[in-house]
């Protein structure tokens, strides 16, 4: 592989990054600061996303996004999902006609309801071969600090899924291949929006067996979305599914989790949005999926009551009393 570049210097971009350069691949980051790309060249940090973390020398920064893909036949995109288009669209000339897109978002595109795969083929034109995604549990700052994780590469081209498994696998992040690209995506967007649930029930101060059931049944409705789409059922009970869930639902690393914990503890989402840099997928993308979810006839009822806290100001007492009175029924 000749060069890699990563759009996006957040704590997942900056991370990925590293670890491309740990695994002997040249590295570029785009950074739209100035400072954050002088950090990363000259400093070899992030101090803005990944305080306390060095970064290898290998892996260079700029804020001219030309220069980051000129030669570039690796480019993962980590800008927050409901940006990507408009990002996409202003590089897209400068992308080389047989680069591998790398998708690192966890999302659906409000309005089309798109996943991210799908918005990066319609507008760069790519063959969906030519689309991988990264997915499972991917806490950056535990991949930053090299902590032993596993991942899933999905691509619908076997042979290009392992080409970027060999060039981001490293003593610490042990890529698996998939060729379920549906799966691994929808497994990746909807556990946002369980861990929006999880979070919010942690923060009016319940406990494990109320976390364990929105884990549980968010996974339930999850799947039941992502085969309507055509995926491998399989998916969601590997890394992209229930290993994703399960790290985002519990982790107090997890930006949707502790949005959620805020809204529980009595913030609205102006006040949680307002007080924070870092995007929780989730806010964004609950309405999209739910969307989705009501395009295919697909039951989520746990999504719908996120979106109604989230959108239309139910308060998170009522959202748990809405699932709590919902008909029983065989599981």
């Amino acid at each position: 592989m000749s060069k890699a570049a990563v759009l996006g210097t957040g704590s997942w971009g900056t991370t990925f990054g590293k670890v491309l350069a740990d695994a002997a691949t040249p590295t570029v980051l785009w950074a739209r600061r100035s400072d954050v790309a002088r950090d990363v060249s000259q400093r070899h940090r992030n101090s803005a996303y990944l305080p306390g973390v060095a970064l290898p020398e290998g892996l260079t920064a700029t804020t001219d996004v030309h220069e980051a893909l000129d030669g570039a036949d690796l480019v993962a995109l980590a800008v927050p999902s409901q940006t990507l288009r408009d990002n996409l669209a202003a590089v897209v000339a400068d992308l080389a006609p047989d680069a591998l897109l790398v998708s690192l978002m966890k999302g659906v595109e409000l309005g089309t309801m798109k996943r991210m795969s799908e918005v990066i083929a319609d507008v760069t034109g790519a063959d969906p071969s030519r689309v991988a995604v990264v997915s499972g549990p991917n806490l950056a700052h535990e991949i930053a600090a090299e902590q032993p994780t596993a991942t899933v590469v999905a691509c619908t081209d076997h042979e290009r899924a392992c080409w970027l498994q060999s060039a981001i696998t490293t003593r610490y992040f042990r890529p698996y291949t998939n060729v379920d690209v549906v799966g691994a995506e929808i497994g990746g967007a909807v556990k946002n929006v369980v861990a929006l649930a999880g979070g919010i029930a942690r923060g009016m101060g319940f406990g494990d067996n109320t976390l364990a059931s929105i884990v549980t049944r968010g996974l339930a409705e999850t799947a039941r979305l992502g085969v309507a789409l055509g995926a491998d059922e399989a998916t969601f009970a590997g890394l992209a599914g229930l290993g994703d869930l399960v790290a985002t639902c519990s982790s107090p690393l997890s930006r949707n989790r502790t949005f959620g914990e805020r809204l529980g503890g009595g913030q609205t989402v102006a006040e949680v949005i307002a007080s924070t840099s870092q995007t929780a997928e989730g806010v964004k993308s609950c309405r999209a999926i739910l969307d989705l979810a009501v395009a295919h006839g697909v039951d989520m009822p746990i999504t719908q009551a996120v979106v109604h806290v989230v959108d239309d100001g139910m308060t998170p007492r009522d959202m748990l009393r809405s699932l709590m009175s919902r008909e029983v029924k065989p599981e």
